[in-house]
């Protein structure tokens, strides 16, 4: 079988290749070049992990390619995430760069190089349902990246294939040093994909004016001055700036005014009015052609609201284009902007955006 592997230039998705060939089967390395900047130091990032890719395509022995998406990528990903921003919310592109770049633009790429399969180093796995194909949570809980996958669709995951979704990312390492591949004690990249290690806001400050306002209490108080609201997020507690006083604890971001462009802070990490009860998702997406439930009928789930958070109990209600959800325990910080994603067992179901929180 001929499979094109995305190659990140990380060990995951090295491992996913050398398991291939070593499986028998024809694979082909393919490097997507989706951001073309320099970092802090005037080194452009992308070609330091697509020399790891190549240097790893050499170790394992099969052909490479790089591919460029950068235009794809900015019209997109990156424009939207401009967009949410400019309204206050917090985007989440990598879930957008899945849907629109690595299984639509780069599933077209690896078809027209004749592959019968696209794989990547995601920790995600594929089941099969009747007809349909499902979207499982890894092997690794810890590692699960199907918070990422929830919005590609049934032709893309007839398509896809995830080799090291049922190893720990130790068995993922710990393969790659047998093998010897040069990436086996890489670090995993951390953040935003095209910011990497650089300052958020500096970075972001680039791209859009920032409005400094106030940052108040509940209660009206003016405790500091704000940067800009789209420089924080809710529960956020470093890079406040806000000295002593009050009652000694430390302060965290409890709320958005975009109206009055104030920060809303509070002291103390376990604020009533950092806890929501409920939520409303909109642009759902339903890894089935089905969706959970009829509209209006109730049905029980489970929720992830970020990356790695313990999965929630929860009841959801569709309703035409938005969803309902009602937690069994209050959450924390939860954030218009973000994904919500929600699970039945080892199965993804989908989810939507979070557009607003109820604390009742």
């Amino acid at each position: 079988m001929r499979i094109v592997v995305g190659m990140s230039g990380g060990v995951d998705s090295s491992v996913a290749a050398l398991l291939l060939k070593r499986a028998g089967h024809e694979v082909i390395g393919a490097f997507m070049n989706n951001w073309e900047e320099e970092d802090e130091n005037g080194v452009c990032t992308s070609e330091r992990d697509w020399a790891d890719v190549r240097a790893v395509c050499a170790r394992i022995g099969i052909p490479f390619y790089s591919v460029n998406f950068a235009k794809e990528y900015y019209e997109r990903v990156f424009a939207h995430f401009l967009r949410e921003y400019r309204r206050g919310r917090t985007p989440n592109p990598d879930v957008l760069c899945n849907r629109e770049i690595k299984f639509s633009a780069f599933l077209r790429f690896a078809e027209e190089l004749g592959a019968e399969k696209l794989a990547t180093g995601h920790f995600a796995r594929i089941g099969k349902a009747g007809d349909e194909c499902t979207l499982l949570r890894a092997a690794d809980e810890n590692k699960d990246q199907t918070y990422f996958l929830y919005q590609i669709g049934q032709q893309a995951l007839s398509m896809a294939m995830f080799p090291v979704g049922a190893l720990t990312k130790a068995e993922i390492r710990e393969i790659a040093r047998e093998a010897g591949l040069p990436v086996s004690e890489k670090k995993d990249s951390t953040g935003v994909c095209f910011i990497g290690e650089r300052n958020f806001k500096k970075f972001l400050s680039n791209y859009l004016p920032a409005q400094p306002g106030e940052m108040v209490t509940p209660e009206g108080k003016v405790v500091g001055r704000h940067d800009g609201l789209m420089y924080y997020t809710l529960g956020q507690r470093r890079g406040l700036g806000i000295g002593g006083g009050g009652d000694g604890r430390r302060w965290f971001v409890v709320e958005k005014d975009l109206e009055g462009n104030r920060l809303v802070v509070q002291q103390g990490e376990d604020s009533p009015l950092l806890y929501s009860l409920r939520c409303e998702i909109s642009e759902l997406h339903w890894l089935s052609a089905r969706a959970p439930a009829p509209d209006g009928v109730s049905f029980a789930c489970m929720a992830r609201l970020r990356h790695r958070q313990p999965l929630q109990s929860a009841r959801a209600v569709i309703s035409g284009d938005a969803a309902f959800l009602t937690f069994d325990v209050p959450q924390r910080a939860v954030t218009p902007g973000q994904a919500a994603v929600l699970y039945q067992g080892e199965i993804c179901l989908g989810g939507g955006t979070v557009e607003r929180a109820f604390r009742a």
